[in-house]
């Protein structure tokens, strides 16, 4: 299974955006955005709920996001 860092920073990716713009979008600095990414810190409910709509998936895709299964990212 992969890891919500990986997740986060793959969707990212996908939708061309950049830390700055993730973090600008959710009210929170570019360096919350890299902990995330680097799995140092994780987002709290409320900011995965964001970052879920944001990129336009479930809180489940969002967790348990799998490339090699849905084919996306």
């Amino acid at each position: 299974m992969t890891k919500l860092s990986d997740n986060l920073f793959q969707l990212r990716k996908l939708h061309n955006l950049t830390q700055e713009q993730v973090a600008a979008e959710l009210g929170v600095s570019r360096q919350a955005v890299a902990k995330w990414e680097s799995g140092e810190r994780a987002p709290d409910l409320n900011n995965c709920a964001a970052l879920a709509e944001l990129y336009h998936v479930t809180l489940d895709d969002l967790v348990r996001h799998d490339r090699a299964k849905t084919g996306v990212g």
